[in-house]
């Protein structure tokens, strides 16, 4: 592997990396295209960064719903013009009774999660009001057909949804101008969320804290512009931008925040 691309990312994204690099040989190789499961933007942004060696080589994503955060690519020789179709993803809306419950993001990832599957099975998870849908590897539309019926303890059906009843992504990012000491993960966290320091502490030896959708166990690990911070049960921090140094020699910044708390 060319250390001049590794040195670029942290030392727990190497096996990824090589993962991708495999694939990329093989598209090149057999000179055929090469479908992944559902990517999480960092890994998309990492294999992107990795397609760009390689002038005959192009990378294309697709998660479904306009603006998914989690899409499948498929690796393609530069002449190759994907349709929707290879990129294999199916929408499923959740049939549930809406007069008498409700639903919510973590109970349908929970079912997912604990159904046996991989989590790069399934992609993003999108509501508008009482509506929930989420996108699944095509190659499993029937095991999710057949499996999924109940969503905690409420009896559900599964749908396959058409291209024209398809909800659309909400952005509920929100930035936030802040100034913190450093750029350390903790302080990052501690003054996001507005909790303090020991119980960022707390979070993170237990590990509820995710960097760039990888846990992280280390309060001092720093953040770099557009790293993903995810906290269980708090919600998310992106770093956007280093805007400069206070007259105290902080450091402001901008924070896109999504609170789930």
């Amino acid at each position: 592997m060319d250390n001049q691309i590794t040195q670029h990312f942290r030392k727990e994204e190497q096996e990824l990396i090589e993962s991708f690099s495999s694939s990329l040989q093989e598209a090149l190789d057999q000179n055929r295209p090469i479908l992944t499961n559902f990517l999480n933007p960092r890994e998309q942004h990492i294999l992107q960064t990795l397609v760009n060696r390689f002038p005959e080589l192009k990378v294309y994503f697709n998660g479904g719903f306009s603006e998914a955060e989690n899409k499948r690519a498929l690796i393609t020789p530069d002449y190759f013009v994907p349709a929707e179709d290879d990129f294999s993803v199916r929408i499923f809306e959740i049939n549930y009774p809406i007069n008498f419950t409700d639903l919510e993001h973590r109970q349908i990832l929970g079912t997912l999660v604990n159904a046996g599957i991989k989590r790069s099975t399934f992609g993003d998870i999108v509501h508008q009001a009482e509506r929930w849908q989420f996108a699944v590897n095509g190659e499993l539309e029937n095991f999710f057909l057949n499996e999924i019926d109940r969503i905690g303890k409420i009896k559900v059906k599964l749908i396959p949804t058409s291209t024209n009843d398809i909800l659309k992504v909400q952005d509920d990012w929100e930035p936030v101008n802040q100034t913190v000491a450093s750029l350390r993960m903790d302080s990052i966290i501690s003054t996001g969320f507005s909790i303090s320091r020991h119980r960022v502490k707390e979070l993170i030896e237990k590990r509820l804290v995710q960097l760039n959708w990888m846990i992280d166990e280390k309060a001092d690990t720093l953040i770099a512009l557009n790293d993903v911070i995810s906290v269980r049960k708090y919600g998310r921090i992106k770093l956007v931008d280093i805007l400069g140094k206070t007259k105290k020699d902080k450091l402001k910044i901008q924070l896109d925040i999504i609170k789930t708390r």
